[in-house]
Order: structure tokens, then C-alpha cells, then sequence
């Protein structure tokens, strides 16, 4: 059956850092109805495309996660890539990443080995892994750096840049809290700074509790100026939502920060989604990514 007689329509590549995401990635597909393969050696796609696009076939979307699981066969993925040009197939490269510190600290908690050390540290598997991966790098349709991101976040954006979008469809809304001195978030939309107001953690029978607790957030609004900012961003809100849903906006990540994101963010986060929770048009979560960190400033 020829190229352009195909019921193929998209073939998306994923790769990248191991532990950066791609298994959250292929998920994310996986949902939206692809053929999703894991850790396919590189000189194996063209196979598999090749039998897609055969008469008889059904798959119309598929994607696969190719990485130096594959050994030796992953310096093969370039050419792999250039076939699917030849072959005429709507293709694109997904390509994730992370600060080192990140992916140690995600092979920590895992527990795993890094697959090109497996009897080494992590961060020696990291470097190898960087010089083999550059040249790839800069032939992706998309690289996401996932360090700070969840994995909501993570497969919302990529929801956003992939998936089919449907005006009037529901919007998924995370409002997520976070600390500035653990550094920014990487893929907030909204971001709001709320360090002005009255900071819990200067007082001791508060510095051990977090925003989710009722004296926290009374101790917060104490001077007035918490409900004056929500007489501010309530309107705000009511505005921009819908705008993101009539755009056909498929994730957004409002983040609030405080200093070290336990107090005030938290808090304020967790009103913003009981708000916003049974609006018809979203999908309301809550993050707080640093609502277990201790430090000398909150």
C-alpha cells in the first residue's frame, strides 16, 4: 500500500535522559488511543512503521520509547529518524531532559541502576548517556526539561503540544504551590508571588504546621490583605479560565510561591481549588511541591 494510501497518520519518538519522564510520556499517549511500544531498539521502528502502513493495518497513531536501553543499537536512531522522512510518515521527536541532580536523586529514590552504569554511580551513567544523546538532541520537534515538574505537569504538557485539541473541551487546571529559595517551577502558565504577605513561619507554634491547617491560614489573613488579594484574583480567574477553554487549551499550571512554599502558598493554592473544583469546564488538582521541605526560612 503506498505511503500516502496509509492509515498512519503520526509517529511520535521518544527518548532522552532515562529517568527524565519517558515512561509518564508513552502513558500520556497511550490514553489518547496510540500504539505505544517501550524501549524498541532504533533499527526496530522502521519494521514496525513499515507494518502500519500496510494494507490491513489499523494503527493510525503510534509511539515509541527508543533510548540507551537499546546498547549499541541506539546510535542507529538518527538514521532511523531520517527513514521516516524518506518513507513519507508524519513523524515527531519528543526529547526529555533534567538537571543531573534531579536524575540522581529520582534513581535514589527508585532505587534502580543507571543502564550504561549499572555497577558505577548514577552520575557517571548520566555523562555517557549526555554525549551520546546530543546529537539527537538537536533534531527534536520538542525537548522538555522535566526537573521541577510533576508528572501531571509533565503529561499535561504534553498534552498541550501533541494531543488533538477540542474547542469547548475541559480544561485541567493544577494549582500548585511552591518555595522560591528551592528554586522556580520550570512549566508554570500562571505564576503568582504572595512572599508580602504575613509569614507563619516566624512564629513558633505555627513553623512546624503547613497551609493545609486552619491556623496557618488565620494567622495569614490576619491583616486583611489575604482577602484583598482574593477580591483581586477571583475576578482574574473568573476571566482567564474560560479564555483557556475557548482557546482549546488542554493544561494549566497556576502556580503560587511563598519563600519556602509550606505557609502561605500552600494555603492559598488549596482555596484556589476548592473554588474552582466543581466548575463544569475544568478538572481541578492541587500540587504542593515543597510542602515537606524544612529550612531556616519558610
Amino acid at each position: 500500500m503506498a505511503a500516502n494510501e496509509s492509515r498512519l497518520k503520526d509517529v511520535v519518538v521518544i527518548t532522552g535522559f532515562s529517568g527524565a519522564g519517558k515512561s509518564t510520556a508513552m502513558n500520556v499517549f497511550e490514553d489518547a488511543g496510540y500504539f505505544c511500544v517501550d524501549n524498541l531498539p532504533p533499527e526496530m521502528i522502521r519494521s514496525l512503521v513499515e507494518l502500519f502502513m500496510h494494507e490491513g493495518s489499523k494503527v493510525e497513531r503510534a509511539a515509541v520509547v527508543s533510548d540507551v536501553r537499546g546498547g549499541v543499537y541506539f546510535e542507529a536512531l538518527r538514521a532511523v529518524v531520517d527513514d521516516l522522512d524518506a518513507l513519507g510518515v508524519d513523524h515527531h521527536v519528543l526529547f526529555l531532559e533534567a538537571a543531573e541532580q534531579t536524575l540522581v536523586t529520582r534513581y535514589k529514590e527508585t532505587r534502580r541502576r543507571h543502564p550504561l552504569a549499572p555497577e558505577g554511580s548514577v552520575a557517571a551513567g548520566i555523562a555517557s548517556e549526555r554525549a551520546l544523546l546530543e546529537p539527537l538532541r538537536s533534531r527534536a520537534d520538542l525537548v522538555i526539561d522535566t526537573t521541577g515538574m510533576s508528572a501531571a505537569m509533565l503529561r499535561g504538557k504534553i498534552a498541550d503540544e501533541f494531543l488533538p485539541r477540542q474547542r469547548g473541551g475541559r480544561l485541567a487546571v493544577t494549582f500548585m504551590s511552591f518555595g522560591f529559595k528551592h528554586g522556580p517551577l520550570r512549566e508554570e502558565d500562571v505564576a503568582l508571588d504572595v512572599r508580602f504577605l504575613p509569614n507563619p513561619h516566624y512564629v513558633p507554634e505555627l513553623r512546624e504546621l503547613t497551609g493545609n491547617d486552619e491556623r496557618v491560614v488565620e494567622y495569614v489573613a490576619r491583616d486583611g490583605r489575604l482577602d484583598e488579594l482574593y477580591e483581586r484574583l477571583h475576578p482574574l480567574l473568573d476571566f482567564l479560565l474560560p479564555q483557556y477553554v475557548a482557546e482549546g487549551k488542554a493544561h494549566l499550571v497556576i502556580a503560587i510561591g511563598c519563600t519556602g512554599g509550606r505557609h502561605r502558598s500552600v494555603a492559598i493554592a488549596r482555596h484556589l481549588a476548592e473554588r474552582y473544583r466543581d466548575h463544569e469546564d475544568l478538572d481541578v488538582a492541587v500540587a504542593h511541591r515543597d510542602i515537606d521541605k524544612r529550612s531556616r526560612e519558610s
